[in-house]
């Protein structure tokens, strides 16, 4: 009975992977329900055939919990989305995930990753600042939150070299 009840109630540490084309449907999922525009399976599967593109992906019990996703070019990296299943956010997972995200890069030649954050966006902010994004330029109405008001994008580096 003990063994019954731990399992229903303990939560397992998410499992961190390579992501592939077979990910597409989830991803565009997750997206969605993460973003005011998600991007299509179509899109996502695009990308993730795309020999430039990095990504991982962190399940927990068959179901998608997060992943991230970059393109490498020529020594550079741009993380193009990042993505976390509400259920699991504030544990530490994007932390994970942008970190091996990370290792993999430089593993694979990239010197510098950039992005792209709402400057809303508070979580996200704190999660890039302390992995070592600094911020290197603006776009002013780049984003539209809910209500359709103009928000700002921070542009963030971070040197891997």
């Amino acid at each position: 009975m003990i063994n019954l009840f731990t399992r229903f109630f303990t939560h397992a540490e998410p499992v961190l992977a390579e992501a592939n084309a077979r990910d597409a449907d989830a991803f565009a999922t997750l997206h969605a329900a993460s973003f005011q525009r998600g991007w299509s399976d179509g899109e996502f599967e695009t990308l993730l055939r795309d020999r430039n593109v990095s990504a991982h992906r962190a399940t927990s019990g068959g179901s998608l919990a997060g992943f991230i996703i970059s393109r490498l070019v020529e020594g550079e990296a741009e993380i193009l989305s990042v993505a976390v299943a509400k259920s699991r956010q504030g544990r530490g997972l994007a932390r994970r995930l942008l970190s091996l995200h990370l290792s993999t890069l430089a593993g694979r030649g990239a010197l510098a990753v950039f992005l792209e954050v709402d400057e809303a966006n508070i979580p996200a902010l704190r999660l890039y600042q302390r992995a070592g994004f600094i911020e290197v330029g603006r776009r002013a109405g780049y984003y539209r939150d809910h209500a359709g008001r103009p928000s700002t994008a921070l542009v963030l580096r971070r040197d891997l070299a």
